[in-house]
């Protein structure tokens, strides 16, 4: 006798990353209550990341980097990562300056052509 296959997915973790909305400029003492707020997200979220959309903070400084750089390590120290949601060129030059890395949320990675996206190929170009 056979058992009836599961319906869905094998070992594909369905859950949803929590999203973090960060303001305009953040004032410093505002820092720890957002470190709280992204371990309370990887306890209650269960997926192991959460999304920083990090649209809202302005023009980047070393304010952002500090504070983009606190929120990574108490997510480490719950178990998780953040991601980043929207960063713009200038921010995401500064913290590879700086040396931080952080996965982008929702876009194709670095030199990587988009899904469905073809080159264009020229007459008389040479073949690869």
């Amino acid at each position: 006798m056979s058992s009836p296959l599961p319906v869905g997915l094998l070992g594909v973790d369905a859950t949803t990353p929590a999203v973090l909305v960060l303001p305009g400029p953040v004032a410093k003492d505002e820092v720890p209550r957002l470190c709280d707020d992204v371990r309370a997200r990887l306890e209650t979220s269960g997926s192991g990341v959460v999304v920083c959309d990090v649209a809202g903070l302005g023009p980047p400084g070393l304010a952002a980097v500090d504070l983009l750089a606190r929120l990574e390590l108490a997510a480490r120290r719950a178990g998780g990562r953040i991601r980043l949601l929207n960063p713009s060129p200038a921010l995401r030059a500064l913290l590879d300056l700086v040396g931080l890395r952080f996965e982008p949320e929702g876009q194709a990675e670095e030199r990587e052509p988009a899904g469905g996206v073809q080159e264009a190929v020229e007459p008389g170009d040479p073949a690869l």
